[in-house]
């Protein structure tokens, strides 16, 4: 530390008297043009010296006040050059005022201006060959230890990450050159890098120049266009970064941190929803919402989404106390003015539930505590009966005591004609909601939707580690579909359904077209920079219990109708009421005291209880 401030202060000092050898120089060149001379009288002598005495003060005097003697001369622009000419310009008119206040020798008006003209000219100069050639210096080593970069964007994005790599990454990456779809610039340079085609030349020239990364350094595009762009890189094999939209474009310096990997939803080119805020924040303003699972992936994005619209309280409920921990700090972080109250419980303790619902008296509840994976619920089905039946039962009957609003019980696609004990129990669930609401206050709704991407258990993650191990990606089955949104959007659109709610609503969230799941392997193997079946191998497992090829979002007995939002449906109502419901609460109850009762048995029950469950039964996958 002390030999790098030692060497600011020395660079400072040499910088100091340059400065000095040139405000010197300047002032004798001033006098050879003017008179083409250097024969001078005793008298020009005094003037010549009393002016660069004089000028080496106030120059000095200035350039301090400027602070320009901070600036590091390798990464000096325009503003800072400038700076350098305007301290020249008001050093020598104010050697010429002092000279004429203090009746001072010294040299005449037009001697001064040339001087200050020639000392910003070397000032600015000498500065600007000393960046190059330090930045030379640095170019010229050897390609082959630098990565080969094509950039895909022409405009002010891709600009500034061509001026950041060349100031201090410019020995990590060979910028080989630029991809603009503007045909208008084709072969035109920015900042000294040859544009060379358009979208369509991506492919080839990456083969040509033997690109090792692609920087995609667009941020105002729409949907479609980047997803295309993005499928033309993917196809290439050659890692890709990206920069995020427009709205939260940073430039100059802080633009390289902005640069991330390729997400699998820029690939899905899902289209930005737009919510009606207003509606939402009257719901949620000032008022105490509770939050069911609220450490898990929608728990937490619930809890993020419903503190923008200012809310006086958020009450924080998870069994699971790192991921509860986790989002109070986020939250307290980001939302002082919101209080926060994290509880450790779980939605089975009814006389827990009963004690936060008396203290905290919430107006709003989302209930999305829940055991969602689908192989773990097969092989412990008593689990999901305990935690999504009963837990959910017990949400209710508070909610109900307690007088809550409005309660809304996140749903999942696996709940229509199920095939599993995961979806049959949420589809229980929902029918529990939809019979309560007939006969409470409480307005009782549920939002149903497919996979969300990143959540805790999804397919993406694991991908991800997968490849990050070498391999091999595990596939189900080739053919396999699911539906996926991102973790906003879903949550986003639940809180939009909660404004429409009048209770006893089923709201189905549109998901968008079905995804391959092979595909999607292929796609983020293909963006890692890797080649699937050869860098990494994707293995079929087979179809695990429970599993099936297609998830639907519609019962087939149930009819959708609109909303005023284009992506919210609601299904049409059950004719379940209360005291099935409690008929089916009481089988369920004896099922799970009987600890040895056959999974065969607990199944049969549960299609007893939900008529659509219909068993599949697959081969479990390879272990």
């Amino acid at each position: 530390m002390h030999v790098l401030i030692n060497e600011v202060k020395l660079t400072k000092v040499i910088l100091f008297i340059i400065d000095i050898f040139i405000i010197v120089i300047s002032y004798l060149a001033s006098k050879y043009f003017l008179y083409e001379t250097f024969i001078l009288s005793t008298l020009d002598i005094t003037r010549l010296i009393n002016t660069i005495v004089l000028s080496i003060i106030l120059y000095e005097f200035f350039l301090n006040l400027f602070e320009v003697y901070k600036n590091i001369t390798i990464y000096e622009s325009a503003k800072e050059y400038f700076s350098y000419a305007l301290v020249c310009m008001v050093s020598c008119n104010v050697v010429f005022l002092i000279g004429i206040i203090f009746n001072l020798e010294i040299l005449s008006p037009k001697e001064n201006i040339l001087a200050g003209i020639f000392t910003a000219i070397m000032m600015i100069f000498y500065r600007v060959v000393i960046r190059f050639m330090v930045t030379n210096k640095i170019t010229i080593k050897p390609e082959c230890e630098r990565k080969n970069l094509l950039i895909i964007g022409g405009g002010e994005a891709g600009t500034e990450v061509i001026k950041n790599i060349k100031s201090s990454l410019i020995t990590n990456y060979n910028i080989v050159g630029i991809i603009d779809d503007n045909i208008k610039k084709n072969h035109c340079k920015i900042n000294g890098v040859k544009i060379l085609g358009t979208r369509n030349d991506i492919v080839k020239i990456c083969k040509e120049r033997k690109i090792d990364i692609i920087f995609f350094a667009i941020s105002n595009i729409d949907t479609k266009n980047k997803k295309d762009i993005l499928a033309i890189c993917q196809e290439t094999g050659i890692k890709l970064r990206i920069l995020p939209g427009i709205q939260d474009f940073i430039t100059d310096k802080n633009i390289m941190q902005n640069l991330r990997d390729v997400e699998i939803e820029d690939i899905l080119g899902r289209e930005p929803i737009v919510l009606d805020n207003v509606n939402i924040k009257e719901l949620i303003k000032n008022n105490t919402i509770l939050v069911t699972g609220a450490g898990g992936s929608i728990g937490s994005e619930l809890c993020r989404q419903i503190s923008k619209y200012e809310p006086s309280k958020i009450i924080l409920l998870d069994i699971y106390e790192n991921n509860l921990y986790d989002i109070e700090l986020e939250l307290k972080a980001n939302y002082a003015n919101i209080e926060i109250c994290p509880i450790v419980g779980s939605v089975r303790d009814k006389n827990k539930l009963k004690s936060i619902f008396e203290k905290y008296n919430p107006y709003l509840v989302f209930h999305a505590a829940a055991h969602k994976h689908v192989p773990l619920m097969e092989a412990s089905p008593l689990e999901a009966i305990k935690n999504n039946i009963f837990g959910t039962y017990n949400i209710i009957d508070c909610c109900d005591e307690y007088n809550v609003k409005r309660c809304v019980l996140i749903s999942t696609d696996k709940a229509v004609n199920p095939t599993n004990i995961m979806g049959a129990s949420k589809r229980m669930c929902e029918m529990i909601i939809q019979a309560k609401d007939k006969v409470s206050k409480t307005e009782f709704v549920a939002v149903r939707f497919g996979n969300v991407l990143g959540s805790n258990g999804s397919v993406v993650p694991l991908f991800k580690k997968q490849i990050a191990k070498g391999g091999p990606i595990t596939v189900t089955h080739k053919d396999i579909t699911r539906f996926f949104m991102t973790i906003p959007e879903a949550v986003g659109l639940v809180l939009q359904a909660t404004t429409y709610a009048k209770g006893g609503e089923i709201f189905v969230l549109d998901m968008g077209e079905p995804v391959k799941i092979y595909d999607l392997a292929v796609s983020l193997i293909k963006l890692s920079g890797l080649q699937p079946e050869v860098d990494i191998p994707i293995k079929i497992t087979g179809l695990r219990p429970g599993e099936k090829l297609y998830e639907e979002i519609l019962m087939s007995e149930e009819g959708l109708r609109s909303t005023a939002h284009s992506k919210i449906f609601i299904a049409k109502p059950s004719k379940i009421n209360m005291k099935d419901i409690e008929k089916k609460i009481e089988i369920l109850e004896k099922m799970v005291k009987d600890e040895n009762m056959k999974l065969a048995d607990i199944k049969d029950n549960m299609k007893k209880i939900v008529p659509t469950y219909k068993e599949v039964k697959n081969k479990e996958c390879d272990k």
